[in-house]
């Protein structure tokens, strides 16, 4: 069927499919999966729906290089997730060895059984020999001058950042926590010294946003994707010391719309990023 040949051929979804091979060989080697949205647009794809096709030949040109090297290869597709569900979507039973009990498990189950597989992609040390023996190459590093840049970077608070704080922190359905009552607090400090934009508390979840004006240029941007790795350690440090669940999120809030250039950066640290939010 469509989508179970392998990587070499001229459809468009075995063009693709070279294409974000290496894209998640990154993903493993970074740890972090990415969502179909994200991945679609780092291709340049319009309808996220498609990658299943792109994905599925992707599996397949695994379970070919397995039948080759007689050993086992983990299921590089399964980085892929809905953003919903924070599973993969279609395609499943590629990776599961006992489907039938699968999708008989609660969803907490499943999750764990998935959590489970991409410890397996990440634990993997041969991805760069996959490339290799399927004759694609890695990804070039090309983040540097930016992160070199954004390292030097400080600054104080313009009007349109104090605006946009503000303006987040009056609408949390900005960021889908529409009708959970809470805490909210702008400017909030965290044990490190560190001071978080806008902080949401929703029962025990707890979210940070980091923000950044239409008026942000790429290195700007650069540090609040960092600046979410760290609040989110901090935050989950805090919980764990006050033996709370550790599921603190961050987002970075641009006024503006982040730079394509950004966009593997984003995947790769997996940040949730919500782009042009107007704060008048």
């Amino acid at each position: 069927m469509t989508g179970m040949e392998n990587l070499w051929g001229n459809q468009l979804f075995q063009q693709r499919a070279r294409l974000a091979f290496p894209i998640l060989v990154r993903q493993a080697l970074a740890t972090t999966p990415l969502t179909y949205e994200d991945l679609a647009q780092e291709l340049g794809m319009p309808n996220p729906r498609n990658l299943n096709f792109v994905l599925g030949c992707v599996g397949r040109s695994l379970q070919k290089l397995e039948e080759q090297w007689k050993e086992r290869v983990p299921p590089l597709q399964s980085l892929v997730i809905n953003k919903a569900t924070r599973i993969p979507g279609e395609g499943i039973d590629w990776f599961i060895d006992d489907l039938k009990n699968y999708r008989r498990q609660s969803r907490k189950e499943r999750e764990s059984i998935i959590h489970a597989k991409l410890r397996e992609v990440y634990a993997y040390q041969y991805w760069n020999e996959v490339l290799e023996a399927l004759d694609l190459q890695p990804l070039t590093p090309v983040f540097a001058p930016l992160l070199a840049e954004a390292s030097r970077r400080g600054g104080g608070e313009g009007e349109e950042h104090r605006r946009l704080k503000l303006f987040v922190a009056q609408h949390p359905e900005i960021l889908n926590l529409t009708g959970k009552r809470g805490l909210t607090e702008v400017e909030h400090r965290l044990p490190s010294g560190d001071v978080i934009d806008v902080f949401f508390m929703r029962g025990k979840e707890v979210i940070g946003v980091e923000v950044k004006p239409s008026t942000a240029d790429e290195a700007d941007i650069v540090r609040g994707l960092y600046q979410c790795v760290k609040y989110k350690a901090v935050l989950q440090a805090r919980q764990s010391v006050e033996l709370q669940p550790q599921n603190a999120r961050t987002f970075l809030v641009l006024g503006g719309a982040l730079p394509e250039a950004l966009v593997g950066l984003r995947n790769m640290l997996g940040i949730s990023v919500i782009e042009n939010v107007q704060s008048f």
